[in-house]
C-alpha cells in the first residue's frame, strides 16, 4: 500500500502559479510535478483565496 504524499504550501502555490500562467497545459504542469491533474486544478483554484496567507518573498 501507497502512502499518501503531502505537500508545503509553498510547493502547492508555485505549481498552480505555473499552471495560471499557461504557458503549458495543466496535464504538463502535473506529468514534470508529479502529481494529478486534477490535483493541480483543485490548487489553482483554491490559489486566490489563500494567497493572502502566502509569505512574502
Amino acid at each position: 500500500m501507497s502512502k499518501r504524499r503531502t505537500h508545503s504550501p509553498e510547493f502547492k502555490a508555485k505549481v498552480a502559479m505555473e499552471a495560471i500562467s499557461g504557458r503549458m497545459t495543466i496535464q504538463v504542469n502535473a506529468a514534470d510535478y508529479g502529481i494529478h491533474s486534477i490535483q493541480l486544478s483543485q490548487w489553482k483554484r483554491q490559489l486566490p483565496e489563500g494567497a493572502i496567507e502566502l509569505p512574502r518573498f
